[in-house]
């Protein structure tokens, strides 16, 4: 099995992987890495969650000059989520490198703190395209000498419309640089994009996952709308999720579950469209570092979402479509961590439910919480995966590496009053539930 060293990667950054967790790599690094460590423009057909961000960022970081000060390489993402991921996730590699900078530029960003982080000799720029062409019209970045240009998720920049902002960014770059193109799919759009901007590039294909990986464990519950809060609630207290992803069908519903959750004193926050750009990031930041431990989300505010310790995703609403569904669930059970998904169902959603099991050649185990004979049952399951799911090594490490020494004493003291959620003693009239202020 080949490593991260047998690709080219040298000790400096094999060593920064590892203290993120990372010690193999995933298919799409072992195809891509080797081709563009040696210069070669790379087409890679790749799914969101195949670890294409160190795939194209490790191979730019080892060829990299520290000591020129002009932008070397410029990542174009199709959202400000992305661009900040790949940013943060760039940043994990270099943490201990003075002498390279990372900059995120998208919308809703105050222009004069990215103004003055250019002025620190940024090499690597992380950005959507409408910023970026602002920047360029501005004259505040200069991409003349830039040596690799990566479209990431280039099949979404043609779905938002961006196809044209990308050309205009492309024009901008020299003509001597090293293309690299990440696309889930390959529309007629983007194959036209590669043969007119791109030199004898290879093409790198993983195969689509069409199935929910082994590590998640599903479960699918009958229940009603009426009773579908209650038995959230439940669910939360009966599985106590170290981080969990809840969905929503709509922004309007993601709000009210917020406020019902919130209203019980769960640690929670919500993730959609109206929120700004500030807001997300916060939240983003805070679920990262696991000071929530519930996110009720869209489809769409979550698309691309990679945390590290997700161990419960909830569909709420059950999602629209089998690809859908591979989707939210592949939140969990990352990097060979254990994760649990579950999905809410009533009699309404049972033939889109058979539909996505037809598609997807599965068949997900199914409760009812409403039967009161099962409740035993359900519970002891319940609890057998979480325990499955809790005694995870990587789960294990996420919660020492998240929380400061401070924390954990006030995790611990939690642990003697009463419950891994810091429920109030027994006989206080604020104990109204498990799971609760975790």
């Amino acid at each position: 099995m080949p490593d991260f060293k047998n690709l080219g990667i040298s000790d400096q950054f094999n060593l920064k992987l590892l203290e993120n967790g990372i010690a193999v790599p995933t298919p799409i690094q072992e195809q891509a890495i080797p081709h563009v460590l040696s210069g070669r423009d790379v087409i890679a057909e790749a799914q969101t969650g195949t670890g294409k961000t160190f795939a194209f960022m490790l191979p730019i970081l080892e060829n990299l000059d520290p000591e020129a000060s002009c932008i070397q390489a410029l990542v174009l993402a199709p959202t400000r989520e992305l661009a900040l991921q790949i940013a943060v996730e760039t940043e994990k590699l270099v943490s201990d490198r003075a002498d390279i900078n990372v900059l995120a530029v998208y919308g809703g960003q105050d222009v004069q703190k990215q103004l003055k982080k250019l002025q620190r000799h940024v090499q690597i720029v992380v950005g959507t395209p409408g910023r970026l062409l602002d920047h360029i019209r501005r004259g505040t970045i200069d991409l003349s000498q830039i040596s690799s240009l990566v479209l990431d998720e280039a099949d979404q920049m043609l779905h938002i419309g961006f196809l044209d902002e990308v050309e205009s960014i492309i024009k901008q770059t020299p003509a001597t640089r090293q293309t690299l193109l990440f696309s889930a799919t390959m529309p007629a759009e983007i194959q036209k994009l590669a043969r007119k901007y791109m030199k004898k590039p290879v093409t790198v294909r993983i195969e689509k996952t069409t199935k929910p990986a082994e590590t998640v464990k599903q479960l699918a519950i009958h229940t009603t709308d009426r009773a579908k809060q209650a038995e959230l609630m439940e669910l939360i207290n009966t599985h106590r999720p170290f981080l969990a992803l809840i969905f929503c069908r709509t922004k309007r519903r993601v709000n009210k579950i917020y406020n019902v959750l919130k209203t019980h004193h769960y640690v929670v926050d919500e993730l959609h469209g109206d929120l700004s750009q500030a807001k997300r990031e916060q939240v983003m930041k805070q679920f990262r570092e696991a000071k929530i431990q519930l996110l009720v989300a869209t489809d769409v505010a979550a698309r691309g979402l990679d945390v590290e310790g997700i161990t419960h995703v909830i569909n709420y609403d059950i999602p629209q479509d089998a690809e859908s569904y591979v989707h939210r669930i592949g939140r969990t059970g990352r990097a060979g961590m254990d994760g649990i998904a579950v999905t809410f169902y009533t009699n309404a959603d049972r033939q889109q439910l058979e539909k996505i099991e037809r598609t997807l050649q599965i068949r997900i185990p199914k409760k009812n919480l409403n039967t009161a004979p099962n409740q035993t049952e359900n519970r002891a399951a319940a609890h057998s995966v979480s325990k499955h799911v809790e005694s995870s090594p990587s789960v294990r490490k996420h919660k020492n590496k998240s929380r400061s020494k401070g924390e954990r004493e006030q995790e611990k003291a939690r642990h003697e009053k009463g419950g891994f959620y810091g429920r109030k003693s027994k006989g206080s009239h604020a104990n109204k539930g498990r799971g609760r202020n975790r």
